[in-house]
């Protein structure tokens, strides 16, 4: 069996408890050594072989995980964050499929929910922003066309931007050309619940002198909107005067 599991956004006690207890149970790991917080090895058995993918190709882990497999030993793939986002995850569940391996998925914790604890925020304020738009600029990897950031900041909505630090002047110049007014609330997190976090807070016209004024080229998230901002409408969830199937209204 080969499990997937999200590390979390950074610090080690983050990690699910399922996920602890799968690296605790594991013959195997390969961890994305590049991002993910070397203290969840010490989880790890005795006797456990570690690989660190920052250093290997797709065929590199599949040929290790196949290796293992043969060998019927237990793999646990740890990559940082959420698999699902930016986690590279299907194109390796395409290849064990192939392969006749089983594997499952465990979900982590984002970056961008570290983020946001981080900031104390919510993304979703009533009255301000009800939806949230994850993405990230092109850079050596590509974006399809039609999910600009321009496109994107026509919506006016919260937006949490990935893999784009080293691309802040262009961000800020293109999501104020999409739409938001340049004194919109913005926020660098740099690291998020890592022991070095480092949190920024800004506007989309200052996002590029805050980066450059705190030495932030990598390892940030973005975030956009009036969300960080201090007006928005009370939400109906604990409104006396309002009925659910739970609570009555009061008069």
């Amino acid at each position: 069996m080969v499990d997937f599991v999200g590390a979390g956004c950074g610090a080690a006690d983050l990690i699910t408890v399922r996920g602890m207890r799968l690296l605790q149970e594991a013959d195997v790991i390969i961890y994305a050594g590049s991002l993910v917080n070397p203290e969840l090895l010490k989880y790890a058995g005795e006797g456990c072989a570690v690989y660190d993918s920052a250093k290997m190709a797709l065929e590199d882990i599949i040929e290790t995980i196949k290796e293992a497999e043969l060998a019927g030993k237990h793999t646990v793939r740890l990559q940082t964050g959420d698999l699902s986002l930016y986690g590279a995850l299907r194109e390796q569940a395409d290849r064990l499929d192939e392969l006749g391996i089983e594997y499952r998925v465990t979900p982590g914790v984002s970056s961008m929910f570290g983020a946001a604890a981080a900031l104390r925020a919510e993304y979703t304020l009533p009255s301000v922003s009800q939806s949230v738009v994850i993405t990230r600029m092109a850079g050596r990897t590509d974006v399809p066309g039609r999910e600009s950031i321009e496109s994107f900041a026509a919506h006016g909505c919260t937006m949490v931007i990935f893999l784009s630090a080293g691309m802040i002047a262009e961000l800020s110049e293109r999501l104020i050309n999409g739409g938001y007014a340049p004194d919109t609330p913005a926020a660098i997190v740099y690291r998020a619940t890592w022991e070095d976090e480092k949190i920024m807070r800004c506007t989309v016209g200052t996002l590029h002198e805050t980066a450059a004024a705190n030495g932030i080229k990598k390892t940030a998230l973005i975030i956009v909107g009036r969300v960080l901002g201090n007006d928005y409408e009370l939400s109906k969830l604990y409104d006396r005067t309002f009925e659910t199937e739970y609570r009555k209204a009061e008069k």
